[in-house]
């Protein structure tokens, strides 16, 4: 691995790893994202402290960091950079160093991912996400539809990125694998109503 490859990886780590639902929580004195709802640092959770805009704002900061650390890699060291941007953004945003390694779920950085490495898939995620959250009103299966649809569509694509969409997509399930357990358990509680 050349040292461009080694700093794309750190750099994806890093802009991943910005826990930006618990840093706009506190900047609107909202308190510890993690000590509310299910203790999580992602959109969902956010949206439990009464604050639309903010769990919209995390969302978009959580997608939109991957996208940026793909973009940059790719502007500065080429394309074939943004795969170890993608992955370094993708763990980042899920296991930060910050806290205690304990991150967010990844749907909405793999779909940042998505946006700048293969953007017909991003189109398909963000319908499978959005439909399936209109429809059920369950965010986690929204999310995890959204990530498995990933590697599908890149397999429909032909796409490289396949093997690695897979891997995201193991990841980012087994971040919800507490989501399957209550799903099972028919716990699971709809978009609107208490913890999830």
């Amino acid at each position: 691995m050349t040292r461009e490859m080694l700093f794309t990886l750190a750099l994806g780590y890093l802009l991943g790893s910005i826990p930006f639902g618990l840093v706009l929580t506190r900047l609107a004195g909202k308190g510890d994202i993690r000590q509310i709802g299910s203790g999580n640092i992602g959109a969902t959770n956010v949206l439990r402290t009464g604050s639309k805009s903010l769990a919209v704002l995390t969302m978009l900061l959580d997608c939109l960091k991957a996208t940026a650390a793909i973009v940059t890699a790719q502007l500065l060291f080429g394309r074939e950079t943004g795969a170890f941007a993608a992955t370094g953004a993708l763990v980042g945003h899920l296991y930060p160093v910050w806290l205690s390694f304990r991150g967010g779920k990844g749907a909405a950085t793999l779909f940042g991912i998505l946006i700048a490495l293969l953007w017909p898939a991003a189109i398909i995620y963000a319908a499978v996400w959005i439909l399936l959250l209109l429809a059920i009103r369950i965010s986690s299966v929204a999310g995890m539809s959204a990530a498995i649809s990933a590697p599908v569509a890149a397999l429909v694509l032909h796409s490289t990125y396949f093997p690695m969409l897979l891997g995201f997509a193991v990841l980012v399930l087994w971040k919800h694998r507490a989501n399957i357990l209550r799903l099972f358990q028919g716990t699971e509680p709809r978009i609107g109503r208490a913890r999830a």
